[in-house]
């Protein structure tokens, strides 16, 4: 129903009610419903390692002390709004104003729930940065768009792929080279920001073997969001056998053959000033490439190590990827083919 007013038609306050519940009901039911996920990989609240886990503890019991207080605090407004609201013919309110035990109280109660929270919390805390025994030591650099690890004692360096055993803790020693990033598996362990200048420290392990995904959480330009990681855990035999793989030199192409051709293009290209290949050249901006064609994903972990995907990444790379400091070498069609070659052969 509508009436007139002033000259034109408005909404019958009633039928306006009756429309704004319905639409309160679905924006409910809607906000719901996106936090439902049969498969959420990165899901902080499904843990799979020690560290994880340690946190899922403190954060179950500190929720339901938040949500107590939540419903009562709340139901206390609705009451409250609702039995003492405004009337013409209502006297005026009592003041508490000076009454001692309700002053105390409403200042006691809150600092001991703090308190109750905050024990286990800092006990937490403590707990999640002691530096584990036996652990593997690697350093991660994050750089606008990807990842680094370097594993000093094990002589090994790659990227976006973080690689661990089973049964043993890695301590990670976290830099940045340019802005602030974040580093954050949700399943095996709690996040710690990156800052250029300082060096942060954080462990992790996985109770199986397994692919865990992570992401950069701390916003650091354009392709923030396509700054991924994952996180692979082997059995201990399979990671010995990784880290020798990994020391190995780089696969040498056959004479004649596409990859031997693209090794020339990734010389004559000055890619090497970038990218290190060891034996083949020293670059210090992208990443290492030594075995690029062993990993399962490149650029920052935002594409799945296949040729296509490969051919698709150099033929643009601040196209498929805004802000990335790989240029766009304005290669050819058969140049393209030739460096993908290449690039696969990397093993």
């Amino acid at each position: 129903m509508t009436r007139l007013a002033r000259g034109r038609a408005v909404r019958s306050p009633v039928r306006s009610r009756r429309l704004r519940r319905p639409a309160a009901a679905l924006g409910l039911l809607a906000l719901l419903a996106a936090g439902c996920a049969k498969n959420a990989p990165m899901d902080t609240l499904d843990p799979e390692g020690p560290n994880a886990r340690t946190i899922d503890n403190l954060i179950n019991p500190v929720f339901i002390v938040a949500a107590v207080i939540f419903v009562l605090v709340e139901g206390m407004v609705l009451v409250f709004t609702l039995r003492y609201r405004h009337r013409d013919d209502a006297p005026e309110p009592v003041q508490v104003h000076g009454n001692t035990k309700l002053e105390v109280g409403w200042t006691l109660v809150p600092a001991l729930i703090l308190v109750a929270v905050a024990i286990p919390t800092i006990a937490t805390i403590f707990k999640l940065a002691q530096k584990p025994k036996d652990a593997i030591n690697v350093t991660v650099t994050a750089r606008q768009f990807w990842w680094e690890y370097n594993y000093p004692d094990l002589g090994v360096v790659t990227a976006n792929e973080l690689h661990m055993p089973t049964g043993r803790k890695l301590e990670l020693t976290l830099q940045g080279a340019d802005v602030i990033h974040s580093f954050w598996v949700p399943k095996l362990t709690g996040k710690t920001d990156v800052v250029p200048g300082r060096q942060n420290h954080m462990n992790i392990s996985a109770d199986k073997p397994g692919i865990y995904l992570g992401q950069c959480t701390e916003f650091c330009g354009l392709s923030h969001a396509n700054m991924r990681l994952k996180a692979i855990v082997h059995t201990p035999a399979d990671f010995d056998a990784w880290v020798a793989s990994q020391r190995q030199g780089p696969s040498t192409p056959a004479p004649g053959s596409p990859a031997a051709a693209g090794a020339e293009l990734f010389t004559s290209k000055g890619c090497g000033g970038c990218h290190t290949v060891e034996g083949v050249s020293r670059g210090r901006v992208g990443p290492n490439l030594t075995h690029f064609a062993s990993r399962t994903s490149f650029a920052g972990s935002m594409f799945e190590m296949n040729a296509e995907n490969i051919a698709e990444w150099l033929r643009d790379p601040p196209g498929v990827k805004p802000g990335s400091k790989m240029p766009d070498l304005n290669l050819s069609a058969d140049e393209t083919t030739k460096l993908v070659a290449y690039l696969q052969s990397l093993r």
